[in-house]
């Protein structure tokens, strides 16, 4: 079953731009758009709605005005130019304030608080002892899903890295260190500069290598007593 999400803006690009970034996500779907708060509210309040990306500054009537006459629970999504109302914002229970113009790593992380939230809500377990069960990498100008369980390792490539996991190979432009931050620090390890391991994935270990499948990795000197000491712990 997909999230289902309404867009509201009086500026056509502001939708443009949030519907190009939801064909990234398949888990979503985006059911209608609104430029009119009158309509977008009508709607809501007789349709199953799950997430709705409001915008404040809207004709007729402000967005905070539309979110106090919502009748659901709906998630709400502040969507706007101004910083200056976000504490005002969350007084009203929304459940993120993104500020225009909205990159797409914050994006990112607004849909995995949807997903949370959504999970929660219909009592949908996602098994993972910290953080997220999934991270969003660009391949190819399209954004990959992938398990944190299915990852073997990540090797640094200069200004690229590598995913690797059992059936697939992913290649992105992004910093080793960067996506590391993303990953369960209780599941995997930094064994060198250029490589992060999943420790569960670890078949053995020889001298300064480390085996994963097929796969023999190296341990960086500068990371070898830490990498022993958790993997023979």
């Amino acid at each position: 079953m997909k999230i289902k999400c309404v867009l509201i803006d009086d500026e056509p690009l502001a939708i443009k731009v949030l519907q190009n970034y939801f064909t990234n996500f398949t888990d979503f779907e985006v059911i209608a758009t609104f430029n009119n708060s009158l309509e977008a509210l009508d709607f809501i309040n007789s349709t199953a709605v799950d997430a709705v990306f409001l915008d404040i500054n809207m004709p007729m009537m402000t967005g905070f005005e539309l979110i106090s006459l919502i009748e659901s629970k709906t998630k709400v999504i502040i969507t706007t130019a101004f910083r200056e109302f976000a504490a005002e914002s969350y007084d009203l229970d929304v459940l993120d304030y993104l500020v225009k113009p909205i990159p797409l790593p914050r994006f990112i992380k607004c849909i995995n608080k949807i997903t949370t939230e959504y999970n929660l809500k219909n009592n949908i377990k996602v098994e993972t002892t910290k953080g997220d069960s999934h991270i969003f990498i660009k391949v190819d100008k399209k954004m990959m899903k992938i398990n944190i369980e299915e990852i073997l390792f990540v090797e640094g490539m200069k200004e690229y890295i590598k995913v690797v996991t059992p059936d697939k190979t992913y290649i992105t432009h992004k910093s080793l260190t960067s996506l590391s931050e993303e990953l369960p620090a209780d599941k995997f390890l930094r064994i060198h500069k250029s490589y992060v391991i999943a420790l569960n994935k670890v078949k053995s270990i020889e001298g300064n290598r480390v085996q994963i499948q097929s796969y023999n990795i190296p341990i960086g000197r500068n990371y070898s007593k830490d990498v022993k000491n958790k993997i023979l712990e």
